[in-house]
């Protein structure tokens, strides 16, 4: 193939500086030059092509911790044409069936067999089997670069129906986000990025991997969140880690740890955080430790959308605002009727620009509800900015709420909850937590002489649901409060007391 039809960052670096680092598995502890990165791409596309019979369009699944080689999975799929689906390997057997009927996929890559059942259709393979498999491979020559518009990635997430729904994310959709994140955290070919943060959720599949890519800095690939561990890479010097993605929780957990020194962070730009809420003293208080937050917004669908620029006193300034539109798309706040509010006025957050999902995977109505014609995309969230355009996040507009990083849609819980049978009604709220950001509280109104009770509840859910979504408090009631209309109104809910404690401990 033509050099100058190269199919993507990989392949220029490979090019380029083919002797630079472009990845490392912590937990296996291989590396990658950039000219092997690609290299390895192309065994994972002739891997994908020759024994698998992977196509245009079809979908390749995973349910697996991190790792280098789901990363190979995610871009030779792309050079093939194909939508690479990483599954959220801490849904239960059921969620994971529902969003396997969905996708359909040709092929499932995982490390835990005992919770997913062989798919219907195509093939499933042990990921360890998937590195020697690869490995085994002669490298595919570089094929025609597929369209930019078409979907690369399907990233799930629940639905405010309860059902999942897959956000669909094209070749454009990935570059924009890299760029968006890219430019404002100041990513180079000298950055080096420590992913910890899972690849089913944006966070680590695209601003941390994508960008770092893009630019042709340095990855290095963890298994999952483990705050000594990453305490000790951050503090390494030999890696020298400039980029850290994690939500405040995780942060906080840092700083929990025996072997937590700030000060050996030498070369980290900056704590790049998000998913849920941070305030103004905690952003305050990793100042004082000499390390900079850059606390940000995002949302499966668009990516990076905002950050605080890396700028100590902005920092301060701001702390607790997502800072600054990303430089490559249009935010606007408006009203119930969609006119712009004023600075110092709140206002839901619609953002367009090339970073915005065309849409959800076979879900038609609730794309043409998160879209308006003209493009816009309405995140469903309240934010207020300053005179100087700096926005703060006020509230949701939706019921969603986030519990350590992790969305949480209220009727997909409220749903699992009604499969009791001795469960006549159920309401599920956020509530603010100072550990998880928000947490899940459940009024639930059981049928006359049911034995039921909050520890039968938590059991019930924690059967169907993965473990963030399950309810930390659950309260037996006797109805439900409804204004005159007959309209649930989950504001009282909220309401701090509301109810007898009948947490199940």
């Amino acid at each position: 193939m033509s050099r100058w039809n190269l199919p993507d960052p990989v392949a220029l670096h490979a090019y380029g500086q083919p002797e630079r680092l472009a990845c490392h598995d912590v937990a296996t502890g291989r590396r990658w030059r950039y000219d092997e990165f690609d290299r390895d791409i192309q065994r994972t596309v002739a891997l994908l092509a020759d024994r698998y019979g992977i196509v245009h369009g079809d979908r390749v699944a995973t349910v697996a911790n991190n790792g280098a080689d789901l990363l190979l999975l995610n871009l030779a799929a792309e050079r093939l044409g194909a939508i690479f689906v990483p599954l959220n390997y801490r849904l239960s057997t059921l969620e994971l069936n529902a969003i396997l009927d969905d996708c359909r996929p040709a092929l499932v890559a995982t490390d835990r067999f005992d919770r997913l059942p062989t798919p219907s259709s195509g093939y499933a393979v042990h990921v360890a089997d998937l590195a020697r498999e690869i490995a085994a491979c002669e490298p595919a020559e570089h094929g025609p670069r597929p369209p930019n518009d078409e979907t690369k990635i399907i990233l799930y997430t629940s639905g405010t129906s309860g059902r999942p729904k897959g956000v669909m994310i094209t070749g454009d959709n990935i570059r924009a986000t890299a760029l968006n994140f890219g430019v404002p955290g100041r990513v180079a070919w000298n950055s080096v990025f420590l992913c910890d943060a899972p690849m089913f959720h944006v966070i680590g599949l695209l601003p941390s991997m994508r960008a770092t890519l893009m630019f042709g800095g340095a990855l290095h690939i963890s298994p999952g969140f483990d705050p000594e561990r990453t305490n000790r890479l951050l503090a390494d010097a030999d890696i020298g880690v400039t980029h850290y993605f994690c939500v405040p929780k995780m942060a906080s957990m840092l700083a929990e740890q025996a072997n937590f020194e700030p000060s050996r962070w030498q070369h980290l730009q900056a704590l790049f955080t998000g998913g849920s809420p941070i305030s103004p003293a905690e952003v305050n208080g990793w100042l004082e430790r000499g390390i900079k937050v850059s606390n940000g917004f995002g949302m499966t669908e668009a990516g990076t959308i905002m950050h605080v620029p890396l700028n100590r006193q902005l920092m301060a300034e701001t702390a607790g605002s997502v800072g600054l539109p990303a430089p490559f798309l249009e935010v606007r706040l408006v009203d119930e009727h969609d006119n712009d509010v004023a600075a110092g006025e709140p206002g839901e957050i619609l953002v367009r620009g090339a970073n915005v999902t065309p849409g959800y995977w076979n879900r038609p109505e609730e794309t043409a509800k998160a879209l308006t014609a003209d493009g816009w995309l309405r995140t469903g969230d309240i934010g207020q900015a300053d005179v100087r355009g700096h926005i703060t996040l006020k509230d949701r507009k939706k019921d969603m709420f986030i519990s350590g990083g992790e969305n949480v849609f209220p009727a997909e819980v409220e749903n699992a909850l009604m499969d009791h049978p001795d469960v006549v009604e159920a309401a599920v709220v956020g509530v603010a937590d100072p550990g998880w950001g928000e947490i899940g509280h459940a009024y639930v109104v059981l049928r006359a002489g049911s034995p039921a009770d909050p520890d039968t509840l938590a059991q019930h859910c924690q059967q169907r649901l993965a473990g963030y979504k399950t309810p930390k408090r659950f309260v037996i009631v006797e109805e439900l409060p409804r204004n005159a209309a007959g309209k649930l109104m989950k504001q009282v809910l909220k309401t701090p007391g509301h109810g007898p404690d009948s947490s199940p401990g």
